[in-house]
Order: structure tokens, then C-alpha cells, then sequence
């Protein structure tokens, strides 16, 4: 099967974890036809299905029945698994916490279980690369292996793929198909913060653009206001005035902590955005040169969504928390792009890309809510 060129039609993913789309509308792009995308968080039903041409289930992975899975696969006659299992249990902050018990520790076993009573022909999975450390990730790995699965793993810099964004991540590819491998690095130099977001127009803080909800940022403080107009591109609040310093940097312990309450840099790319990317005291999230954190906007394109991507309804409010949540926590685009190219040359599929990336995808979504 592998080299033959298979239609479009022929290949069905589901995207387990699904989140607002992230990993499914890079796949798309790429030619892999995503079925569904299941996610226990209702909220992510709007973006998944405005933006992509694909189902959204409400549910919780952990109790997903295999039958309904088959269902979904239908006939296809090549069948893809992805996903991303919720990444904080494995993070490097979290490694300080008793979390081994918590229920999300769980869904990367809930992940297998699915792929042992289901046998797709492709999975894939990514996560922070801390997961390699830990039991759950070795036998979900061994899992695969005894099945007779191709398995190829490794963690994945994706600002050398175009991401405006420092952000690393543990992917891994699984075929039974034969060896397959993510495709090399496409860019030399990492794409910037100037390049992805310096044309959007201007807004001040507690502000939004007129017409697009989201180029919105947060509300600051006196306080802090004045903290980032004494901040500079790449520094830290270590060159500010002492009495704008918080007391607790202030202490021994506090000098450990210099990325947060810093500004962006325009000619490199954004550091790791996190779910409390618009918070300018919560990283290094200020604009590099407007007084204020990036917006949220701002924070989905540094995440590689397009800027038309639609993550709430017209005239729905826009809550910060949640919406910082559902775009710091997706699986940038860009990577769901390098992964679907991966399993395209894996099965030979020629991806229509510049027919999808100029908004047929879109195109096809608004069709599917409408039928």
C-alpha cells in the first residue's frame, strides 16, 4: 500500500482530544480527511466544526466505545488515529505535584485501549517531551510495538517548521503499513513575532479591534502599566526601577523567575505560549512595542491558526480564561501540518494544499453545520 497514490476519500482520521482543532485543521490541509474530533469540552464544538469539515463528539475519551470509533472509520480503507492526551500531567511543573493519580494521568492508557481494540492503520500522537519520562508513555509505546507497529518517535523544535514560536514537542508516528518517519525541518531560520503578527492593527490595552472580537487584550493595572512601559523587547523585570518590583522577586527565591512580566521580541520567535498567554505578568506575553500583552488573536496566529479562524459564535462574549485555555492548549497548526504531510508521503498521497489553504476548508465546514 505504501507508495501507491491514494484518493483522498480513502483515508479517515479521528482525532481523539480534539481540542478547537488545532492538530485537525493541519491535517486537512494537508489531504487527510478527518471524520471527527471528540473532546469532552463543549466549547471547542464551535471552532472544530467552523473551521474544518468534520464532526464534533462530545465525550470523554476514557469511555469511548470502540464500536462507535469503528463507526466512524467507516469503510475507509486507510485509518488514522491522533491525538493529543491533555499534556499537564507530564510537564515539567507538574513533575513537582502527586499527579500520577489524577484522571488525565489515565488517558494515554485510555489512548491504547482504543488503538488495541480498533488496529488503525496509522497513529499519532504529540505531547510535551517530558511524557518520554514517564511509565505511561513507555507502554503506550510498547503497546504499539507488539502490535507489529512501525513506531517512530522523537521531539520536534517547531519553529525550524515555520512556527512563529519556541515551542517544543514529543511526537511520535506508528504504522503498520511499513517505517515512516516525520518529514525534515523546512525552514533554516525560525519564522518571527514581526513576520506572524506585526501588520495586525494596533489596539490598546483592555481594548479590541472593531472587527475581529478576538484581536483583543487584556485589561492592565496602574500598576503594571506602568511595569511595561519600563520593559524592554527580550528583558526582564530585573531592569526596572526597584519600587516596580514585586516582593516576592524581591526575595532569594524570586530571582529564579526572570521570563515572566517580560516583552516579546520582534525578530525572533514568541517563547512558549501557555493557556494564560494574554496575561502580561504570567511570561514573557507583552507586545514588543504596545503597552500591553499580546491579544488573544495575536496568541492563535503565534500558534499557527489563520487569522480568520473563528473560535466562538457572533455575538458571543469573549471570556479570556477560557479562550486562552482552548488556544494555548491546542496543537499548533503548523505541527498538525508537518504531521499530515508525514502520513501523506507515507501513503503516497498528492495533498491538494493550495486548494485547501485558500479557504476550502472553510468552505467545506460552513457546508457541513448547514446539512
Amino acid at each position: 500500500m505504501r507508495g501507491e497514490r491514494k484518493r483522498m476519500a480513502d483515508v479517515a482520521c479521528v482525532d481523539l482530544f480534539c481540542g478547537a482543532g488545532g492538530l485537525t485543521h493541519g491535517l486537512i490541509s494537508e489531504g487527510i480527511r478527518v471524520v471527527a474530533g471528540i473532546d469532552v469540552d463543549e466549547a471547542c464544538r464551535h471552532p472544530f466544526e467552523a473551521n474544518n469539515a468534520a464532526r464534533f463528539i462530545n465525550e470523554d475519551v476514557g469511555r469511548f466505545a470502540p464500536k462507535n470509533l469503528k463507526e466512524l472509520f467507516g469503510s475507509a480503507e486507510v485509518r488514522v488515529l491522533a491525538g493529543c492526551a491533555p499534556c499537564q500531567p507530564f510537564s515539567t511543573y507538574a513533575q513537582r505535584y502527586d499527579v500520577v493519580g489524577s484522571p488525565r494521568w489515565g488517558l494515554l492508557y485510555q489512548f491504547g485501549r482504543l488503538v488495541k481494540a480498533t488496529r488503525p492503520h496509522l497513529v499519532t500522537m504529540e505531547n510535551v517531551p517530558s511524557v518520554a519520562k514517564h511509565a505511561v508513555f513507555e507502554d503506550f509505546v510498547e503497546t504499539l510495538q507488539k502490535m507489529g507497529y512501525h513506531v517512530h518517535q522523537g521531539v520536534v523544535d517547531c519553529s525550524l517548521y515555520g512556527l512563529p514560536q519556541n515551542r517544543r514537542r514529543m511526537v511520535l508516528l506508528a504504522s503498520r503499513l511499513g517505517s515512516i518517519e516525520l518529514v525534515a525541518p523546512t525552514h533554516g531560520r525560525p519564522t518571527t513575532v514581526r513576520a506572524a503578527i506585526g501588520r495586525l492593527t494596533p489596539i490598546t490595552q483592555g481594548g479590541a479591534h472593531p472587527k475581529d472580537v478576538l484581536h483583543a487584550a487584556s485589561k492592565l493595572s496602574d500598576l503594571n502599566l506602568e511595569r511595561i512601559r519600563a520593559s524592554r523587547p527580550g528583558g526582564t523585570w530585573r531592569d526596572w526601577p526597584k519600587h516596580l518590583v514585586a516582593d516576592c522577586h524581591r526575595r532569594e527565591t524570586g530571582h529564579t523567575y526572570p521570563g515572566v512580566y517580560g516583552r516579546m521580541v520582534w525578530d525572533e520567535p514568541a517563547p512558549t505560549l501557555t493557556t494564560q498567554f494574554y496575561g502580561f505578568g504570567n511570561g514573557r506575553f507583552g507586545h514588543p512595542e504596545q503597552d500591553r500583552a499580546i491579544s488573544l488573536r495575536e496568541g492563535a496566529i503565534l500558534q499557527g491558526f489563520p487569522k480568520s479562524y473563528s473560535f466562538i459564535p457572533d455575538g458571543d462574549p469573549v471570556h479570556f480564561k477560557a479562550l486562552g485555555r482552548m488556544i494555548g492548549n491546542a496543537v499548533p497548526v503548523t505541527l498538525g501540518e508537518v504531521i499530515g504531510r508525514s502520513i501523506a508521503a507515507h501513503l503516497g498521497i498528492e495533498a491538494e494544499k493550495t486548494r485547501k489553504r485558500k479557504g476550502a476548508v472553510a468552505d467545506d465546514a460552513r457546508k457541513s453545520l448547514v446539512a
